[in-house]
């Protein structure tokens, strides 16, 4: 049977409840719990020991133990272990590798380690959240292994935030499982994440989401503004995987801001917005960085949703340069150029993100939406079922006018599989649909088609 509203007076959210439906809660008051617990001073102090391993460059020594990338990703590694002891064993901490030559920025045989913690879920462990950040840091010279390249801000203070979130979260249970992330060889052309990519293609891991933190530590631009309180989020508009007929589908049904990564950064402004004090996102409607990259380009391009999250206001002066002052100016990415209390904010609000999709249900799959020539909206898509639904309370039906960024009208609708909306012509609005936990932890939500499908 399909149930329905009617909307009878232009975009009013009507308050009629459910017949015999209950919404949930419409926060997760544990959120508030995990934000506290982040330590600026831990966090600091995982930088400094970072950054005193004098250079990460992924091409620097491997055998050393208090110098070059091999000393650092062992320490990541005992780091993992450290915590794993502290929530008896609930990490799975393993080395992922590969071998990469013949680049540019690889010549030799190189070989590519991270180093990764696995929190399983207890309802649904193969799918999975994501946090990232990378190991190696650079100089001028790409090719540099040897010089000094302290990486403080970029990328200790994401590498340092993605070990702080294992800290907290680890302390707690989840239905789905979440990945804390070193990754490696970013600086030489984003090899790490393309190794890991394949390793969760080739082990049956459901990424549903990748949050790429790269440089997260850094309020003082180079355009002379100094702001801690806004952030960026970075995301592709259209799908990487794309194909041409599904490319045909959208071009008559929409979707080119829609994509699973773009509903994942609009997840991340909703929740700074709901969780993190004094925090705005800015959604960027770009894959990157003007013509840069990073880490999460890899897993969408392997068909994975991941976004960019990092600060706002940048300062070239202390990215990839050697250390050096010229004419009284000073370069490199030393420890003095990050603020501690902002990259916990932003640590902050990455556990925020995967407290909620990994205490979600599933995020619903095979979205359909129709109703061409006709007053009302309908949608469908496949009802959750199993233990991996163990926690559902039902599913949220969202939409919005074409020309906004964010979702503005939605209705919770219970647990059913198909909902219509009376008197909301489909031709004016895009819609979505999200699952909804007991608890309230929400997934993403989901534009119906190929466009915005978070696979199943």
């Amino acid at each position: 049977m399909i149930k329905s509203i009617s909307l009878l007076s232009g975009l009013a959210l009507l308050a009629s409840p459910v017949s015999a439906q209950h919404a949930p809660p419409s926060e997760v008051l544990a959120i508030h719990d995990y934000v506290a617990a982040v330590s600026a001073d831990r966090i600091e102090s995982d930088i400094r020991t970072l950054a005193e391993f004098g250079t990460r460059h992924t091409l620097s020594d491997t055998e050393s133990d208090t110098r070059g990338i091999g000393a650092a990703r062992r320490w990541i590694f005992e780091e993992f272990e450290r915590i794993s002891a502290d929530c008896g064993g609930c990490l799975e901490v393993i080395y992922v590798s590969g071998t990469t030559f013949g680049q540019p920025r690889i010549p030799e045989p190189t070989e590519i380690v991270n180093v990764i913690a696995i929190q399983r879920g207890r309802l649904d462990p193969d799918r999975m959240v994501m946090m990232s950040g990378d190991i190696d840091s650079r100089v001028t010279d790409p090719l540099d292994g040897t010089s000094d390249s302290p990486g403080a801000n970029d990328n200790a203070s994401g590498m340092a935030g993605v070990i702080e979130a294992a800290r907290v979260l680890s302390q707690h249970e989840f239905d789905g499982t979440i990945v804390y992330a070193g990754l490696s060889g970013e600086e030489q052309g984003l090899f790490g994440g393309g190794i890991v990519a394949s390793h969760a293609l080739d082990n049956g891991w459901r990424i549903k989401a990748v949050l790429n933190n790269d440089m997260i530590g850094n309020i003082a631009g180079i355009n002379g503004v100094i702001n801690n309180t806004t952030a960026r989020v970075f995301s592709e508009g259209t799908r990487a995987t794309e194909t041409p007929e599904e490319a045909r589908l959208r071009r008559f049904t929409g979707g080119e801001v829609d994509s699973p990564s773009r509903n994942l950064a609009r997840m991340v402004d909703r929740t700074a917005d709901q969780y993190i004090p004094n925090l705005d996102v800015m959604m960027v409607y770009r894959l990157d960085r003007f013509r840069r990259g990073g880490h999460h380009r890899p897993f969408n391009e392997a068909g994975m949703p991941g976004v960019r999250i990092m600060e706002t206001n940048e300062h070239y002066d202390r990215q990839h340069q050697d250390l050096r002052t010229e004419d009284g100016r000073a370069y490199g990415d030393t420890i003095d150029g990050v603020d501690f209390d902002f990259a916990a904010k932003l640590t902050a609000l990455n556990i925020a993100v995967m407290a909620q999709i990994a205490g979600a249900p599933p995020i619903p799959a095979n979205v359909q939406v129709e109703g061409a020539v006709q007053p009302s909206t309908t949608l469908r898509w496949d009802l959750a079922e199993g233990l991996a639904a163990e926690n559902l309370a039902g599913y949220r039906v969202h939409w919005r006018l074409t020309d906004v960024p964010q979702w503005t009208h939605s209705r919770f609708v219970g647990v059913t599989g198909e909902y219509t909306l009376e008197n909301v012509v489909i031709d004016n609005y895009y819609f979505g649909v999200s699952a909804v936990a007991l608890d309230g932890s929400e997934t993403p939500v989901v534009f119906p088609g190929p466009a915005g499908s978070f696979g199943e």
